[in-house]
């Protein structure tokens, strides 16, 4: 088995990580989000304990995950009616223009 994974050490609200993946510079970024997310979360209460405050930072980022799933499952269903629609119209055009074809 072929192991390409790269191995990172990223800072989590002062927490040294290591880990592994296949693009380090990705790891980076997800860590400084996850960072970000408990010192905003941190900075409007008032609980010192991490893992209540990575508790609630992931649940902030499982609200976003949710909300923006939701919005792409609308946007494809919008998506799909309007393909719909246009296929609907094509076909009454197609036959608007047969018919005048014939009648012409």
């Amino acid at each position: 088995m072929n192991d390409t994974s790269q191995g990172v050490t990223v800072e989590i609200y002062d927490q040294p990580y290591h880990l592994r993946g296949q693009d380090p510079a990705y790891i980076e970024r997800l860590a400084n989000l996850v960072d970000t997310k408990m010192r905003s979360v941190a900075a409007q209460g008032t609980t010192v304990d991490s893992l209540r405050v990575a508790v609630l930072a992931a649940i902030n980022i499982a609200d976003e995950l949710m909300t923006l799933q939701a919005r792409y499952r609308n946007a494809n269903q919008a998506e799909s009616t309007l393909r719909t629609r246009a296929s609907n119209l094509n076909g009454l055009l197609d036959s608007v223009l047969t018919s005048e074809r014939r009648t012409g």
